[in-house]
């Protein structure tokens, strides 16, 4: 086996495992053979990122044992001795578990197989006309009848080729699986490439209609209503993900359907939970759990959209990507006689089939838990400063972070850097641009956990000097806005409560240690902090009844970040000109000045920040406090 063969494999992988139009969840797989190995894809290993040292060899001798070897007639007994055999069938060195359909590309006599499931494609092996069509449009290509995936459809498929091979004289180098997918073989990864591309552009000229996905306004009031509720009914009370989405062809699909493919019954689950307007939703879950074993992946909500559901919010946009790959075949099945379903006995041998049950739990694997796991958080003022710090801290430790910010394109460049992170533009002194942002984050994560009120001004100022404009904006950013963002904040939270009375929320006010004291010719901020705390207080009595936690941090001064330091508006600057620092000639003399005042010696830090935030999560017995993190500048009393 040469490099270069390996290589080009490697390649040929991460081009179509990228692409998805031909790849979702990381499905399909890819292999090349020489005369004693076969290197494929291991189960679960995603094509986009494969490497030419990830594939798993396979002794093809071995392999060849099973083609004659008798098996037990007890479906769960046979599959589990194929596997044992395939895995002995390993090279001595290999760990990794081999594709399912590993006996599929050994049968192929073709060097190099890319294994798919296009959705222009399967708009055809899943149409009632399919088995016509593909013996019009590819009289040379093999159809193999939808049948019971592993070794039953590897047999199907010998017998096929063997077929062909006795027919033509050759083997074939395409397949089309009714309900499955394609398999496109060559001997060069270049070959491959033009098969591909003659058999999409002559399946697209026939297509008359495609889906309509395009981005159409919803009540995003009553997205809002639902999705918190949902959300934590299909977690049992513990964090889970609701993903909203609507478009015109999800709202003129059926949504009575079951899975079209094997990889639709894996991510989106056999069944849909269908809701409409009066439906009561605990009911609805508890009932279709009751019925069918598993809690839904996709529920679609008549004349609104579809939430796609996941333990994770990996697993949700897994399971609402290929929703919406199940809605674009049946689209293009259309041009073909219509949409055919699996069969009800193959979509339970499915449901409950190991190996693909493997590879879901493989390809979706996540990191080990966190201290904010899956915590859905915005973080206002995310864009530079504390909140940026904080949300990149956040973020570390597992949570689903917002950067809301009015700086739209500098909270989009922190989202961009951040996992699982979105960026919201929101003016906190906006009641409708407040209400906005949360509706936009309950319909892309399905909730909310912790709100941290970061957003906050300062313009310091004596008494003589200061202006009403000034002040009134201070007041507006740092306490009218607190006030807005804990009303839609809490609503999300008391939807939650609702069905899960256990969980426990939070609401984080970034404060200040001018909240605890009184701020010389910084009055308009001191005094919003103050009013800051008295809110906290006041909304921890309110909520408390529902789970809901409300307290304030109190930070020192962040020296070292663009408040402080910026050199036309930074607080030292401002300072140093509103002569707050008596004798004070410089910048650098007001920094040290205010270094001088903490015992600790330094400036408060994001990381300082963040884990008071993390004790404020953790601990479930302490609401309404005003926690300073001030180095000993503040001490409690």
């Amino acid at each position: 086996m040469s490099c270069a063969n390996l290589s080009a494999l490697a390649k040929m992988s991460n081009k179509y495992g990228s692409d998805s139009n031909f790849v979702l969840a990381g499905g399909g797989n890819t292999s090349f053979k020489d005369e004693k190995y076969l290197y494929i894809k291991g189960s679960g290993s995603p094509l986009a990122t494969i490497q030419p040292d990830d594939f798993v060899v396979m002794d093809r001798a071995a392999l060849a044992t099973i083609w004659s070897k008798q098996y037990s007639d007890n479906t769960a007994v046979r599959e589990a001795e194929v596997l044992a055999d395939m895995m002995d069938a390993r090279r001595k060195d290999q760990t990794r578990r081999p594709s399912v359909e590993t006996m599929l590309h050994e049968l192929l006599d073709w060097k190099f197989i890319l294994h798919v499931h296009p959705a222009v494609v399967n708009g055809i092996t899943c149409a009632v006309n399919g088995a016509e069509t593909v013996a019009r449009l590819f009289p040379n290509a093999i159809w193999v009848p939808c049948t019971e995936p592993g070794y039953i459809l590897a047999m199907k498929c010998l017998e096929s080729v063997e077929s062909f091979k006795e027919k033509n004289g050759q083997c074939p180098n395409l397949i089309f699986l009714e309900n499955h997918g394609v398999f496109f073989a060559a001997d060069t990864t270049d070959d491959v490439d033009v098969i591909v591309a003659e058999v999409i552009d002559r399946i697209k000229a026939e297509i008359s209609e495609e889906p309509d996905f395009t981005e159409i306004p919803y009540d995003a009031d009553k997205v809002a209503a639902i999705a918190p509720v949902l959300r934590m009914l299909a977690g049992n009370g513990k964090a889970h993900s609701a993903i909203f989405c609507t478009n015109p062809a999800i709202l003129s699909w059926n949504p009575c359907y079951s899975g079209v493919t094997p990889d639709h019954i894996v991510y989106c689950k056999a069944l849909t939970l269908v809701l409409s307007d009066g439906d009561d939703i605990a009911s609805a879950l508890d009932a279709f759990r009751a019925a069918n074993g598993y809690t839904p992946r996709i529920v679609y909500y008549r004349g609104l959209g579809v939430f796609a559901l996941g333990e994770t919010l990996h697993t949700a946009k897994t399971a609402l990507s290929l929703y919406l790959d199940e809605v674009s075949i049946s689209v293009y099945a259309k041009s073909f006689g219509g949409v055919s379903m699996m069969p009800a006995d193959l979509t339970n041998f499915i449901v409950n089939w190991e190996a693909e049950s493997y590879r879901s739990k493989v390809s979706l694997a996540d990191s080990v838990a966190k201290r904010l796991d899956k915590k859905v958080s915005i973080v206002t003022g995310a864009a530079q400063g504390f909140g940026l710090g904080i949300a990149e801290e956040m973020a570390r430790e597992g949570a689903y972070v917002v950067i809301a910010d009015m700086n739209y394109e500098g909270a989009q460049a922190v989202a961009d850097r951040i996992p699982n992170a979105m960026a919201v533009a929101v003016n906190v002194t906006d009641e409708a641009s407040v209400k906005d942002m949360v509706n936009k984050v309950v319909a892309t994560y399905g909730g909310l956990d912790i709100f941290v009120n970061n957003a906050g001004i300062v313009k310091a100022g004596s008494l003589k000097e200061m202006q009403k404009g000034p002040f009134e904006f201070v007041t507006a950013v740092n306490y009218t806005g607190y006030f807005l963002c804990a009303k839609y904040a809490s609503a999300v939270m008391q939807l939650q409560n609702s069905v899960a009375p256990n969980y426990m929320m939070d609401i984080i006010q970034i404060n200040s240690k001018s909240g605890l004291e009184g701020s010389n010719k910084n009055f308009a901020y001191a005094g919003s902090k103050f009013g800051g705390i008295g809110l906290t207080a006041s909304f921890a009595l309110e909520l408390a009844p529902y789970n809901i936690k409300v307290n304030s941090i109190c930070p020192g001064n962040f020296l070292n970040g663009p408040l402080w330091s910026d050199p036309e508006k930074g607080l030292f600057v401002q300072y140093l000109r509103a002569g707050k620092v008596p004798g004070a000639k410089t910048v650098e003399d007001v920094r040290k000045f205010y270094e001088s005042k903490v015992p600790l010696g330094r400036g408060c830090e994001t990381i300082d920040v963040a884990r008071a935030i993390m004790y404020i999560v953790e601990q479930e017995y302490e609401t309404g406090q005003a926690i300073p993190v001030t180095g000993g500048q503040i001490m409690l009393h």
